[in-house]
């Protein structure tokens, strides 16, 4: 099956949750095709609260290790989108 997969992290305090995030995020970039994050209030300030959309590239292994590890992090939210393209 050719599935399509994104994940929606709402992260409840950047201050305190970003540094673990951005690690993990780093550490599976081989699995990740696009990522948008958010979080801005205005050009002049930024929100302690953020949103992060990854699509990913595919359904291994990798990317279940991956999505386990996210929901292990406190103060971050993890929703999977998934679509079948066959």
């Amino acid at each position: 099956m050719n599935e399509l997969k994104i994940l929606g992290i709402y992260v409840r305090d950047r201050i305190k949750e970003a540094n673990r995030t951005q690690k993990l995020l780093s550490e599976y970039a081989s699995i990740i095709r696009t990522r948008l994050g958010f979080h801005e209030v205005s050009e002049s300030k930024c929100s302690r609260n953020a949103m992060i959309i990854i699509e990913i590239k595919d359904n291994s292994k990798q990317s279940i290790d991956f999505i386990n590890k996210l929901n292990k992090i406190g103060g971050i939210d993890v929703k999977e989108m998934k679509f079948d393209l066959s």
